[in-house]
């Protein structure tokens, strides 16, 4: 569950604001020229180029081209489960986790274009988009873990769990959180697509909140 974010997002210390901030300006300019260009004509030197820093700099923040592509925001989803574990007490896991993804998307309304952008870039290189889908996928995995976590805890705040050692065990989450996590994917998915194509209708917040009171509700028919 990769996110478009820039510098103003999700707070922290000043260091951390700019971090996100050169990320953001990588990614948006890789975004940007892959759409010009074709996403396999873009070169690192390129993105850096355009972004403004060195290509070391570049190197910092992504492993390889192709991470500018996928991995937007590397630091997003544990934002998310951070901010779902640290919930308020009585809220549900998906009340817990809606809002959790609401803080993290409240400047998707500044993000329409690049978003759509990303979207056709993905599209037109396939080995991109299997790399975003297979990204994806372990976000939802770990996203499960920290629903699980907060379950376990019964909808009390707790705090991050360690990351296990090398070679420890590790227990696959249950059905529920494996579910909730996948969903909510999905849910973010429709809610930026939907708006993509329609952002005259409403604004994205309204849309997001849409979608998951149609979750809350159990997918109800809705009345013509």
């Amino acid at each position: 569950m990769h996110f478009m974010t820039g510098k103003d997002t999700a707070g922290g210390g000043l260091r951390e604001r700019k971090k996100r901030a050169t990320r953001a300006a990588l990614a948006e300019a890789a975004v940007r020229l892959a759409a010009e260009q074709g996403a396999d004509q873009v070169t690192v030197e390129a993105i850096s180029a355009a972004a403004g820093v060195s290509v070391r700099t570049f190197f910092n923040y992504f492993d390889s081209r192709d991470d500018a592509f996928v991995v937007v925001d590397a630091d997003a989803s544990e934002r998310v489960r951070q901010s779902l574990l640290a919930a308020p007490p009585g809220l549900s896991p998906l009340e817990a986790l809606r809002e959790a993804l609401a803080t993290e998307l409240r400047e998707a309304e500044r993000q329409h274009e690049l978003w759509s952008l990303h979207a056709r870039v993905l599209r037109a290189s396939p080995h991109l988009l299997v790399r975003n889908l297979g990204a994806q996928m372990a976000d939802e995995t770990g996203l499960a873990e920290a629903i699980a976590t907060r379950v376990r805890a019964g909808g009390r705040p707790v705090e991050t769990p360690a990351p296990p050692e090398d070679g420890a065990d590790r227990t696959a989450p249950d059905l529920y959180p494996r579910l909730l996590a996948a969903v909510a994917g999905a849910a973010v998915r429709v809610s930026v697509q939907h708006w993509c194509e329609r952002p005259d209708d409403a604004a994205f917040a309204d849309v997001f909140h849409e979608v998951f009171a149609h979750l809350a509700a159990g997918l109800p028919t809705p009345a013509r």
